[in-house]
């Protein structure tokens, strides 16, 4: 018995719920799909309604915008089954055989299962590739390099979990905002939860313009930065706090700062052009972090 649980803002999810329910039909296995929208556009919620038309399906509407961390929560609490499968709602499954090869893992020793990301080999319009280029570069990672440090690329966008496990650890995120997989990853380390990857992946399908995306990373920084100050991600395996760990042991961080005033601009064209360098984004974050982090311990 199986849960599909799809957090939904401002995306038609139509063509992931008719794919989803088609292969949980073909499986022959009692299941629910619940679709809760936190507070998109009203003709786009419109559109989704339609999904609630497909048996064992509903769609519900948030009153007002909560958040990932909430909706994620909600979704969990009203799931009837033992088994809980997240999905983002920009993606949609890459094999026929998705909700199958998920299956497989339920009667196994695992409490966790990811399933990775992927992207589409045809490179897309200009204004779009920052996010591609990162996904393809960053993100879609084979089954068998993500194990060897398996809280590393947590994507809560495509993850089967079971339910009391998901309610607890999510419950301890009372914060809202943008980045906290990398959270959710270190407090699966803490509670040395059993965890697998496996080669199921989703495409990403919703790229944000480069500009607006450039914002997101920012904002992750940001979470990043809070939840390390707080002593909340002491385990993590994220490369980018590591890193700047051992650079802040060499007082390196202050050339970063300086480099983050200094090349902002630059960095700025490179990344919102034809061609950004993941170099440069992986660079800029750290100065970023390393400039905030500086200016922040200066109010104080």
């Amino acid at each position: 018995m199986l849960s599909v649980l799809i957090p939904v803002y401002n995306y038609d999810i139509r063509l992931l719920v008719n794919s989803l329910h088609e292969q949980l039909i073909s499986a022959d296995i009692v299941f629910e799909i619940i679709c809760m929208d936190d507070g998109s556009q009203d003709d786009i919620g419109r559109t989704n309604s339609n999904v609630a038309s497909l048996s064992h399906t509903t769609y519900h509407v948030a009153s007002n915008n909560v958040g990932r961390v909430a909706v994620r929560q909600r979704l969990a609490e009203q799931a009837s089954f033992d088994w809980l499968l997240f999905l983002d709602a920009d993606v949609v499954p890459k094999s026929e055989t998705f909700i199958k090869d998920y299956l497989v893992f339920i009667n196994a020793e695992y409490d966790a299962v990811y399933g990775g990301f992927a992207y589409k080999k045809e490179r897309p319009d200009d204004d779009l590739v920052l996010r591609w280029t990162y996904g393809k570069s960053k993100e879609q990672v084979d089954a068998a390099i993500r194990n060897k440090k398996p809280y590393k690329i947590t994507i809560s966008a495509n993850f089967l979990i079971k339910k009391t496990l998901f309610k607890q650890i999510n419950s301890e995120i009372t914060y809202k905002g943008y980045g906290y997989d990398n959270y959710f990853g270190s407090l699966l380390k803490t509670k040395k939860v059993l965890i697998v990857h496996i080669n199921n992946e989703v495409f990403h399908l919703g790229l944000e313009p480069n500009a607006s995306y450039l914002k997101k990373v920012e904002q992750s920084v940001d979470t990043l930065l809070a939840l390390d100050n707080k002593g909340l991600i002491n385990s993590t395996e994220n490369s980018l706090i590591v890193v700047y760990r051992t650079l802040k042991q060499w007082k390196l961080n202050l050339l970063l700062s300086w480099i983050f005033k200094r090349f902002k601009n630059r960095f700025h064209t490179n990344l919102l052009g034809k061609t950004p360098s993941m170099f440069g984004l992986q660079l800029y974050k750290l100065s970023y972090l390393s400039y905030h982090e500086i200016k922040e311990k200066g109010r104080n």
